[in-house]
């Protein structure tokens, strides 16, 4: 049976803002093109490189952060652990000193506004976030490698099959489609996350499962913390202003505190009434994505355009429904990875590819197959979950004004959010073997729905609200 094999750590990478398609991936893309020049012990020879961005990189990139993330990248800066707080002026002093430090020990002379080069008017065929790195050599020898950004941080080279980035591993429960996932959980009466955590356990250990994804909620808990207690107007042109600070200040009243903790366990204790819960989930979606938006450090899930949902989510699962436990919370994220997974196997993830129902919907659907199962709901339940959190995602369009990932984007969190809260409630109240639609008929209809979109509604700013909203002129 032939299976490609995803981890829950694929789904989940810690990286900075603003796009994991367009910011995470082209940086990933550089590391990858340093890796092949020192493989062929080219790295010490490179006279020049020039980047050429296509499509919707080329059409967005600016806005996305492109130039900066493929500068980074080129450094040899690992987009999880570099400070946020240099990573503008690092861009500064290589504009500055029209030079870069290849992977930190090879300087070459770049001019990022001659050597990055925007090709708005074409396009690779094999997916629209194209790549290419053209380098001379010493001995005017010239190569070049050319790599696809296909969605939440995952590159594939051109020619080079998708799964072979993967580590090769032989999970005991292969699954491609969510019939697989629930063939398994049938034939052995596990939980979604047993059946997640048991396939995962072929690449690392328990503790190191358990480790690795507390830390990611370790990420996603400050990247919330930081954007409810950061203010101002984020940055790009739009002039548009950071909410979640003022809705957490309302929302605190006059009450201190001096540290997640103490915030969280305030938040619990006041929030009881439907209203008071909802303002706190829209609070902490747009907190993320705010600091997404402000090339801060967030969790792509499945990509940064969409990191606000599942922690968000998650969010008000600790805070108002039992789940500040560590076990519970491995739990919540090994069942929305799998599900992020059959997602991407079965259509796509990347909105330059199928719009924002690629994004926010498939965020919408992992976080409300997590909760569902997390609030007791049986397999199929956390099936339903997912399905209709997809089914009212899909046509969601993806029209970025100038092009930011901001409007409509970080209001669209919310959204995914709110609904997915909604989702699983509906199937936890539902009986599964009377609906007519599957998760897997909802995954297909994405992907036919992604085909037949325009592409101007992909990420590109060339449709919707991108181009009937002026610059520097919204409500926000």
């Amino acid at each position: 049976m032939q299976y490609e094999a995803i981890s829950v750590f694929d789904m989940f990478k810690i990286g900075i803002g603003p796009s994991s398609s367009h910011t995470l991936g082209p940086w990933k893309a550089a590391l990858r093109c340093l890796e092949e020049l020192q493989i062929n012990d080219a790295l010490t020879q490179v006279s020049s490189i020039d980047v050429l961005l296509y499509g919707s990189l080329a059409k967005t990139g600016v806005g996305h952060g492109t130039d900066i993330a493929v500068q980074l990248g080129l450094m040899g800066e690992d987009p999880e652990t570099m400070v946020v707080k240099n990573v503008q002026s690092t861009i500064q002093t290589i504009g500055k000193e029209q030079s870069i430090l290849l992977a930190k020990q090879s300087a070459i002379s770049f001019n990022p506004a001659k050597n990055i080069h925007y090709l708005v008017n074409e396009s690779l065929p094999f997916h629209p976030n194209g790549i290419s790195f053209l380098i001379a050599l010493k001995g005017d020898v010239k190569i070049s490698y050319t790599y696809y950004s296909i969605g939440g941080g995952f590159i594939v080279k051109e020619g080079e099959e998708e799964s072979r980035k993967q580590k090769t591993v032989s999970l005991p429960f292969p699954i491609n489609t969510a019939d697989d996932l629930l063939h398994w959980c049938r034939k052995t009466g596990l939980s979604v996350h047993e059946i997640v955590l048991e396939n995962e356990l072929s690449w690392r250990s328990e503790e190191e499962v358990k480790h690795n994804l507390l830390h990611i909620w370790s990420t996603m808990r400050e990247c919330i913390y930081k954007g409810c207690h950061t203010g101002g107007i984020l940055p790009g042109g739009l002039e548009v202003h950071r909410r979640a600070f003022d809705l957490n200040k309302k929302l605190m009243g006059n009450v201190t505190y001096n540290n997640y903790a103490e915030w969280l366990k305030i938040i619990t204790n006041q929030a009881n009434n439907f209203s008071n819960i909802i303002d706190w989930v829209s609070c902490f979606a747009l907190a993320v994505n705010e600091e997404n938006a402000s090339f801060g450090r967030v969790v792509t899930a499945p990509t940064n355009g969409a990191a606000g949902v599942i922690p968000a989510v998650l969010q008000y699962y600790v805070a108002f429904c039992g789940g500040n436990n560590e076990d519970k919370i491995v739990n919540f994220l090994l069942t929305a990875a799998e599900v992020g997974s059959i997602f991407k196997k079965g259509a796509t993830i990347s909105a330059a590819m199928g719009g924002c129902q690629a994004e926010i919907g498939v965020s919408s659907a992992m976080a409300a197959a997590a909760l569902a199962e997390s609030l007791g709901g049986n397999q199929k339940q956390v099936m339903m979950a997912a399905e209709i959190a997809m089914e009212h995602h899909l046509g969601l369009t993806c029209d970025p004004v100038g092009g930011l990932v901001q409007i409509p984007c970080i209001e669209r969190n919310t959204m995914g959010a709110i609904k997915a809260i909604t989702a699983a409630q509906l199937a936890l109240q539902s009986k599964p073997d009377f609906a007519k639609v599957s998760l897997d008929k909802v995954i297909k209809t994405l992907w036919n729905t992604a085909l037949d979109m325009n592409s101007k509604y992909k990420e590109t700013s060339d449709g919707g609200l991108a181009v009937l909203v002026p610059v520097g002129l919204s409500e926000c």
